[in-house]
């Protein structure tokens, strides 16, 4: 891991924080329409998701070219869908996925034979 994805956190954080603080920055936020307010407080999540996607299905081969690959990070993507779906919780969702990849790295698992 590098630090260019801390800083990408703290860009994304930026941009998408005052979108979502919206509501507590400007009055009469509560007047607005029922869809433009989840619109609104959907942008950061979506954002978000999008480049998680990203770093999970594609990866850069030796010569610097782009290729979709399938690993051990796509079981954690669908175990923390499954508990984010079931109870409700990111935060269990994100510790099981985090989890399952650490250990499958560590064990030498990292790679799946698709």
């Amino acid at each position: 891991m590098t630090t260019d994805i801390v800083l990408l956190a703290i860009l994304m954080f930026a941009v998408t924080y005052p979108s979502r603080a919206l509501g507590l920055l400007t009055p009469g936020f509560e007047r607005l329409p029922a869809i433009a307010t989840d619109y609104l407080q959907l942008v950061g999540p979506a954002v978000l998701a999008t480049l998680a996607a990203v770093a999970v299905m594609v990866v850069e081969n030796e010569d610097g070219t782009p290729t979709f690959h399938v690993g051990v990070e796509w079981v954690g993507v669908f175990v923390c869908l499954a508990i984010v779906a079931r109870k409700g919780n990111l935060l269990l969702g994100l510790v099981a996925a985090v989890g399952i990849v650490a250990i499958a790295r560590a064990v030498g698992l990292d790679t799946l034979a698709i």
